[in-house]
């Protein structure tokens, strides 16, 4: 995005490619659908990115999601909107993305080095003048853009190069960790659970024992612990305070429509009509199979128990197990697994306006390599294409507003 505003722009542009191919991130992107962006409202959008959020409302004000879909219309590739205002290709195909990026990028005669690593950016008096590549190559420039991605699936080339070129010059790096991961829980997953996908549930992230935050939607168990929509937004917070020692546990609501009270009269009334049902056979009626060998366990009532055998506080145990099932989160996955990456370079370096340094003019950055990480839903695509638009134009007419 960065190499064809540039290059609108009248710029002659290099566009220099780690890899043996561009675009190897993007094709991965969204389990390979590539999650565009979010018709969400600007405000909306900046509350996903934290307290770093407000750092954005520059580059969407001058290039957002409306306007994204304006430039995939008209660069050849159809769009359309799904649940929860995610934006998809037409074709369900993360590889038309980069087919039509390449496309537009040669006829803008972008010219790309791929397989070239840059090692050093070159400076003078305070201005970026061009790069050194691996193979000691020097190659001049009025201004450098760097879009390097953070450290998250490394084997697509994302091994944290534009930190240390950013270090390099000065900038501040905060500090990196991974973020929307899967987490591990404490005890070993039971092979019955491996592969349960639980819809419309509530969980609740408890730090310390005081609740954190919480999300409504869709979570899996792995063989490692947990994943999915839900804990994958969960763990930006998750990761911070587990790196820091803290007690981290997730509370689970099964049955978030009912409170304790219509909870309750349910539970009575299905022990009401199948009085001779024993208690496992009954928890059919409100569990998954999966989910059955875990409740019983927790609970601790036998399961050839006749339904009208079960006392009151059997029942409450059970109505609470439902409402608030505990799972201890002892860690999370690597850079390997991670989505996108938490912190990077400085914001307070950056001008807002232009993507531009105000350490070494000249320089710019966008994408993940700054300290910007979103929810998962389509933010976190949108931010690298608003920030690369904004460095990419401003880069080529050297605004500096």
């Amino acid at each position: 995005m960065a190499a064809g505003q540039a290059a609108l722009c009248g710029a002659d542009v290099m566009l220099l490619e780690k890899k043996k191919m561009p675009g190897r991130k993007l094709r991965i992107t969204g389990k390979g659908r590539c999650n565009l962006t979010n018709i969400s409202e600007v405000s909306e959008f900046i509350r996903h990115f934290g307290r770093n959020g407000k750092f954005l409302r520059q580059a969407f004000a001058r290039f957002f999601s409306a306007d994204l879909l304006d430039f995939f219309n008209d660069i050849g590739l159809d769009t359309k909107i799904e649940r929860g205002g995610r934006v998809f290709p037409e074709s369900n195909k993360a590889q038309d993305v980069v087919d039509a990026f390449m496309r537009w990028i040669g006829q803008l005669n972008v010219r790309l080095h791929p397989e070239t690593k840059v090692n050093k950016l070159i400076t003078n008096a305070g201005r970026v003048t061009g790069i050194v590549t691996d193979s000691k190559r020097a190659i001049e420039a009025e201004a450098v853009i760097i879009s390097t991605g953070g450290l998250s699936y490394p084997l697509t080339g994302s091994t944290g190069d534009g930190y240390t070129l950013a270090k390099s010059v000065g900038h501040t790096l905060i500090r990196t960790r991974p973020s929307l991961v899967p987490l591990e829980i404490e005890e070993n997953i039971p092979n019955h659970l491996v592969g349960l996908r639980l819809k419309n549930v509530h969980a609740a992230l408890y730090i310390n024992g005081k609740k954190k935050t919480e999300e409504f939607g869709e979570m899996e168990f792995t063989e490692y612990g947990l994943d999915g929509p839900i804990i994958l937004t969960l763990s930006r917070f998750a990761v911070d305070a587990l790196d820091e020692g803290k007690e981290v546990e997730l509370s689970i609501d099964l049955k978030p429509a009912l409170d304790h009270n219509k909870l309750d009269a349910r539970l009575l009334r299905d022990i009401d009509q199948h009085g001779k049902m024993h208690f496992n056979n009954l928890l059919k009626e409100l569990l998954p199979m999966q989910l059955i060998p875990t409740c019983m366990e927790a609970v601790q009532i036998p399961p050839d128990r006749s339904a009208h055998q079960i006392s009151s506080e059997e029942r409450k145990r059970l109505r609470v197990w439902l409402k608030d099932y505990r799972l201890q989160i002892s860690g999370h996955g690597s850079y390997d697994e991670a989505i996108v990456t938490a912190g990077g370079v400085s914001l307070k370096e950056i001008n807002p306006r232009t993507m531009e340094s105000t350490l070494v003019n000249g320089l710019y950055f966008a994408g993940e390599v700054l300290d910007l990480d979103g929810d998962t839903g389509g933010y976190n695509l949108q931010e690298a294409f608003s920030t690369g638009w904004l460095a990419g134009k401003s880069a080529a007419t050297g605004d500096n507003s």
